[in-house]
């Protein structure tokens, strides 16, 4: 039941407030859904803006032009103004932080804590030296 998970998608109030006060503006390519308030508005007097995740909830995936648009660096909706993309980007890759697919280095210890000596290694600081 979703009453009240947030990690796997919006809660039933989120849900309520895309009813009641939002209006869905775009989507990006990953398929999470951005919305702006009809009504409500911040304390500085902004409309709100926020995404619905295609997913998992995980900043990450939110690409940085709808990311300027969240955090109100911009107005324009970015569908409106994307340059074509670039020959040199990649598709977008999902934090693997906490799965094993996580990145770790020789020397962690899921790795078996040891690491290659190094010719220049360091010495250990003594307070008697």
């Amino acid at each position: 039941m979703k009453l009240f998970t947030w990690w796997d998608g919006a809660t039933i109030g989120t849900l309520l407030s895309n009813a009641l006060y939002g209006e869905r503006v775009g989507t990006d390519a990953q398929g999470n859904a951005y919305y702006r308030s009809t009504k409500k508005r911040t304390a500085d007097g902004r409309d709100r803006r926020w995404v619905i995740y295609n997913g998992a909830n995980d900043s990450s995936r939110v690409p940085a032009e709808w990311h300027g648009w969240l955090h109100h660096s911009y107005d324009e909706l970015p569908e409106s103004h994307l340059p074509p993309p670039k020959i040199w980007e990649v598709e977008h890759r999902p934090n693997l932080t906490g799965t094993a697919g996580a990145y770790r280095p020789q020397g962690a210890l899921e790795r078996g804590g040891r690491r290659a000596r190094a010719r220049t290694d360091y010495e250990a600081w003594t307070p008697d030296a």
